[in-house]
């Protein structure tokens, strides 16, 4: 099954590095966060790439081009460097489909602009490239399949460290309580569509308010309620959390890892 990947944003909450490099490579560990929702995609099998590019899109090309399997593969160098012998690989079997999509794209626009790219697909797969979690991707994918929905997400619990403040008349506080702890839910990505997500978006219109409203009206949406792990990396906070749960070896996401 394809998966789309919009990673054209200017990530202006991440701009330590989004004004020289796209937000998908800032890097988690030793590779680029793109590379890690990748990677958990693969693990389920999902290998058939479409990345929607933007903002610094020849960097993600270049690194894909130049990639290096060594860098986080075990090898064996021999006759003095002349022969290195990778034990284990990352994208030997995946195929990358690279398209600009625009500058300044919305994600509805973006997902239109490769959908030539999805020709013949009843179902595909869509994500942000910022998001990581430890969802099970195949009983939600099953879940969807026996459903007769047009699109799907998972919802994830806010982590945010705001509190959630109810207000009766124009300024008495009736509760304060964190956002956590509040019923809200977030949408947190990791779509699956079928084809007739292209009949509910019409020209300009971003994915989530407009469609997703006639997606509603209709009763052809879902969503999947996930209490696992779940993170994106949207600001430099972000980012040093994310490092330092690498730091400790606690990687959640990395669900393609042996259990020791």
């Amino acid at each position: 099954m394809k998966v789309v990947l919009f990673c054209g944003g200017l990530g202006m909450r991440l701009r330590q590095f989004s004004e020289t490099m796209p937000k998908p490579m800032v890097a988690v560990g030793y590779r680029p966060i793109l590379w890690h929702v990748m990677k958990y995609y693969a693990h389920f099998g999902h290998t058939d790439f479409i990345l929607c590019l933007g903002h610094r899109g020849d960097l993600i090309k270049k690194y894909f081009v130049s990639y290096d399997e060594c860098v986080s593969n075990d090898f064996v160098l021999s006759k003095g460097g002349k022969d290195l012998n990778l034990l284990n690989s990352d994208i030997g079997d995946w195929r990358i489909t690279f398209v600009d999509t625009g500058l300044n794209a919305n994600i509805g626009q973006r997902l239109c602009a490769v959908r030539k790219h999805l020709a013949g697909e009843e179902m595909f797969l869509a994500n942000y490239a910022d998001g990581l979690t430890d969802l099970r991707f195949p009983d939600y994918l099953e879940r969807f399949r026996a459903s007769k929905k047009i699109a799907s997400f998972i919802s994830v619990k806010p982590t945010q460290s705001f509190h959630v403040v109810t207000i009766k008349g124009d300024e008495e506080v009736a509760s304060i309580k964190p956002m956590a702890d509040s019923p809200l839910w977030i949408n947190a990505g990791y779509f699956i569509f079928r084809k007739e997500i292209f009949d509910f978006i019409k020209t300009g219109e971003d994915l989530v308010m407009e469609p997703f409203q006639r997606l509603i009206k209709d009763r052809c949406i879902m969503t999947h309620k996930h209490e696992g792990f779940w993170m994106a990396m949207d600001t430099f906070k972000d980012k040093q959390f994310l490092d330092e749960m690498v730091s400790k070896d606690s990687v959640p996401w990395e669900v393609w890892r042996k259990k020791k």
